[in-house]
């Protein structure tokens, strides 16, 4: 039916079309991974880690503290990571009273959890979107494709596979790379806050008595 027809070609048109912005989202979405996969090389090296051991020690270290400025030293003298030192040295180097100081802790935390989610954030963008792209690159181009075989073109036919089967491999690929960078990132900022979180109310607890 005539109608029928207009529709049909009407979607037609509308699937080819997404075919060239697909591929470039794919392309753009290729060298993020690459790009967070050197950031995630380079926070590895840069990367400092603090043993179960080094923190039992530096925690009592803390509790054991005769005033703000020994805390200070302690902190300061530690293996942290520099913008936890930063944290922590700013919630204990305050005149603020205990409980406004309990909200600025609270405050500097909770700044921190979101600068990190914020960086994983981009590479949830390309961890759910890389494959679903990578499944529309494949489609769109097998439908013409196919068609031509019909006629025997054979030449068109081998042309749009080679594309499906390109942006198949770009999208789970950029997926998968982002998805390994998350997990391995997810799991050094658990750490990351866990740790502050301890130390916070380590040095709260011991402001609170001397």
């Amino acid at each position: 039916m005539a109608g029928s027809n207009i529709l049909a070609s009407t979607l037609n048109l509308v699937s080819q079309s997404l075919q060239i912005p697909v591929i470039i989202f794919l392309l753009i979405f290729a060298i993020g991974a690459i790009i967070l996969l050197g950031g995630l090389i380079r926070e590895y090296r840069h990367r400092k880690t603090v043993s179960n051991v080094k923190m039992k020690t530096l925690i009592n270290s803390i509790s054991n503290a005769k005033s703000q400025e020994e805390i200070l030293n302690i902190v300061e003298g530690s293996e942290l990571p520099t913008s936890m030192k930063n944290d922590l040295k700013e919630i204990t180097d305050s005149n603020l009273d205990l409980e406004s100081r309990i909200a600025l802790a609270k405050k500097l935390v909770n700044s921190r959890e979101k600068k990190l989610e914020k960086r994983l954030s981009y590479t949830d963008i390309i961890t759910r979107i890389g494959p679903t792209l990578g499944l529309m690159g494949t489609l769109i181009p097998m439908g013409p494709g196919l068609a031509e075989l019909g006629t025997g073109d054979i030449v068109t036919l081998s042309k749009a596979i080679i594309v499906a089967l390109d942006t198949t491999v770009v999208g789970i690929g950029s997926g998968t790379i982002t998805y390994v960078i998350r997990k391995i990132r997810r799991r050094w900022y658990n750490e990351y806050i866990a740790n502050i979180d301890v130390l916070t109310d380590v040095i709260l607890t011991r402001i609170k008595k001397v």
